[in-house]
């Protein structure tokens, strides 16, 4: 530990473990059981508590809390964790809780994420890696998203939804069913209105899987039989390993519904 980098009023408590050259701030709190990975910066006044392990070179801007007990009247104060891991940046006033025993005990954050201010991570949610979070977006525990999910600001996720890689979520939307893969979604009780072309583009999928999308949510909107089956008959006929994405989600476990085209 480098003590030449901890702010004289920051607490640290017995037990915490720092890495090499990290940047503790003023009045910041770490408690116990936390795991700092090396070159973490912590701003000032933040807490983190619990049993929470942060990866390396991950920033947390200033009245951020991290592995507080989950918002749960089913917590009863089992040992849950929290583990986020490299390069995130998590601005100010950002909550992040642990996981709860119901749901697998552990609340996880990739690499590489984007955490806007006011943006809350509930219990037992998994975060891939490269998810940006806009500005006081909610989501619920349990939920799950993919590489590379992007959701607009003031926008609020029910518990249990799953969001594909790669989909967007627009500013001030509802979303209470699982969002396919690439999917974009819009309007306050969020409607599947297409697909993220613009996100596609920039992370240069060949035009031949773009084209190849384009056709498949033509065939889940408007084809034979439910959108489960019209999921199937696409992994069935594509050749595409970006619409492969889809029909594995689609046809994967979960405990909501779909968001589907027209919704």
């Amino acid at each position: 530990m480098t003590h030449s980098n901890i702010h004289s009023s920051a607490v640290i408590e017995e037990g915490a473990r720092i890495g090499q050259d990290c940047h503790i701030g003023p009045f910041c709190h770490i408690g116990s059981e936390v795991i700092l990975g090396d070159r973490v910066t912590l701003k000032s006044h933040v807490v983190v508590t619990g049993i929470t392990d942060i990866g390396p070179d991950t920033e947390v801007f200033s009245f951020s809390v991290l592995g507080e007990i989950p918002q749960d009247l089913k917590y009863k104060g089992e040992k849950t964790k929290l583990v986020v891991g490299a390069r995130n940046r998590i601005r100010e006033h950002v909550t992040m809780n642990t996981g709860t025993q119901g749901g697998g005990g552990t609340t996880s954050v990739g690499d590489d994420c984007l955490f806007m201010a006011g943006s809350h991570v509930a219990h037992d949610v998994q975060i891939a890696n490269r998810v940006i979070l806009v500005n006081s977006v909610a989501l619920g525990g349990h939920c799950v998203l993919d590489d590379d999910v992007i959701v607009g600001g003031l926008s609020g996720v029910h518990q249990f939804v799953r969001i594909g890689q790669g989909a967007i979520i627009g500013a001030v939307t509802m979303v209470a069913n699982d969002v396919i893969p690439y999917g974009l979604v819009q309007a306050p009780r969020g409607e599947l209105d297409g697909l993220n072309l613009v996100g596609l583009k920039r992370k240069g999928v060949p035009r031949s899987d773009i084209m190849a999308l384009r056709a498949a949510f033509q065939m889940l909107a408007q084809g034979d039989g439910t959108f489960q089956e019209r999921s199937r008959r696409l992994g069935e006929e594509t050749e595409s390993e970006y619409v492969k994405k889809i029909v594995d989600f689609v046809t994967g476990d979960t405990e909501r519904s779909f968001m589907t085209p027209g919704q």
